[in-house]
């Protein structure tokens, strides 16, 4: 048997030099090649536009008449990478700084070289804190953490510069507006710390928000009136940026708008701002066939043929960020779009493919690129939601963050 499997491995290495090449080099080449190829070209992709995300500060800077903008860019940069969207974003005048809820991301914006101010809107503990603010990155405070920032400041031989969360109702976090004052009082008190912000967050419920915004202002004015400085003062998401021009205080903070997607499809129809989206997600053809009638295609048959008709495989499954409810229904489904037309997206949708129904004519071929949702009327990102109802948010902070990005 040792004999027999000698002979075998021999012969094995034997093979390339009889084909004409070294064995050792026709392995380098091969894994050479393989590591030059890591991302298969059949493999999903996202497109950044940075035109049309300049084109959105410059929408948001004009409605809130250049008050500075903190960037949220959480959440792996609403699908775009956090530092991706930081390094395109930074150069812009109107960015006053970086918001984040992940500790990892504020770090990571640091690594990738981001200079402008980033504030840590997540948990973190002492170490966490202290870690934080050697980066320069400032924590978004709600509870007594007074006596941990004179250790730090202790150390640094510097105020430590924070934003105080105010919770006027949303229940999330915050210190609780009829709480805040002594809290306020205490970190003001001390030389270890130096408060840049104050800010809080709305329900997005309108009767309600008018509540909130009355609670906030309260809270700060009593303070201010006794000498304690509150710094930039800040409640305004994208949300609000439609609904609520007097809560713009001292600085606004939007997220989804600022990648061009209405957070609310009514907000598309009124002429506030002009939001261009700056992400698509794409991929290519991998597969074109013919279904006779009465064929069926996904899971549990979800299609059924009713006529000879032709569909494409699409290499986009819910593993990348494609809603389960994006496949055609009676009532709704997405459409995609390949070579300027859009198809439905039909029977199930797995967790690494999805089909399209192309009609009774072979229009596409492999290799096609399909673009599930970008800057196209009719393929924004809101159209998608519109048609299968899923949320705007779901489509782009869902993206799976293996997949690659590509700066347009």
């Amino acid at each position: 048997m040792k004999s027999s499997r000698r002979s075998f491995l021999e012969a094995g290495l034997a093979l390339p030099v009889l084909l004409g090449a070294s064995p050792s080099l026709t392995a380098a080449a091969q894994l050479s090649k393989a590591t030059a190829s890591k991302d298969s070209s059949f493999d999903p992709w996202v497109e950044i536009h940075r035109d049309n995300l300049r084109h959105n500060v410059w929408e948001i800077a004009r409605r809130v008449a250049s008050r500075p903008i903190l960037a949220v860019i959480k959440n792996n940069g609403y699908g775009m990478s956090v530092t991706n969207v930081a390094q395109l974003l930074e150069p812009q005048p109107e960015i006053y700084g970086f918001a984040v809820v992940k500790f990892h991301e504020a770090i990571s914006l640091r690594d990738a070289g981001i200079r402008k101010p980033i504030l840590l809107l997540g948990p973190f503990d002492e170490h966490n804190l202290e870690d934080a603010v050697a980066c320069s990155i400032m924590p978004m405070i709600y509870t007594p953490l007074g006596p941990a920032l004179d250790n730090i400041s202790a150390k640094t031989q510097k105020p430590v510069p924070v934003h105080i969360c105010i919770d006027t109702g949303i229940g999330r976090v915050g210190v609780p507006h009829y709480f805040a004052a002594p809290l306020i009082r205490d970190l003001a008190s001390r030389k270890s710390v130096q408060i840049q912000g104050t800010m809080m967050t709305f329900t997005e419920d309108p009767d309600f928000d008018k509540e909130q915004l009355r609670r906030f202002h309260d809270t700060c004015a009593s303070l201010e009136k006794e000498g304690i400085a509150l710094g930039k003062k800040h409640a305004a998401s994208s949300f609000t940026l439609f609904q609520h021009p007097e809560a713009f205080l001292d600085m606004v903070r939007p997220g989804m708008a600022l990648y061009g997607i209405y957070s609310e499809n009514e907000f598309r129809y009124t002429a506030i701002m002009d939001l261009r989206p700056a992400i698509s997600l794409k991929a290519r053809v991998i597969y074109v066939k013919k279904l006779r009638k009465g064929d069926s295609a996904g899971y549990n048959r979800a299609y059924m043929a009713k006529d000879d008709v032709w569909v494409a495989t699409l290499p986009v499954g819910h593993a990348d960020g494609l809603p389960r409810a994006a496949a055609l229904t009676r009532e709704k489904g997405a459409k995609v779009r390949i070579n300027g037309d859009l198809f439905p997206v039909i029977a199930s949708v797995s967790a690494s493919h999805c089909i399209v129904e192309v009609g009774r004519e072979e229009r596409v071929k492999i290799g096609d690129t399909a673009t599930f949702f970008d800057w196209q009327p009719g393929s924004r990102p809101e159209d998608v939601s519109e048609a299968c109802g899923a949320s705007v948010y779901d489509l782009t902070m869902h993206l799976n963050p293996l997949l690659p990005r590509r700066v347009v």
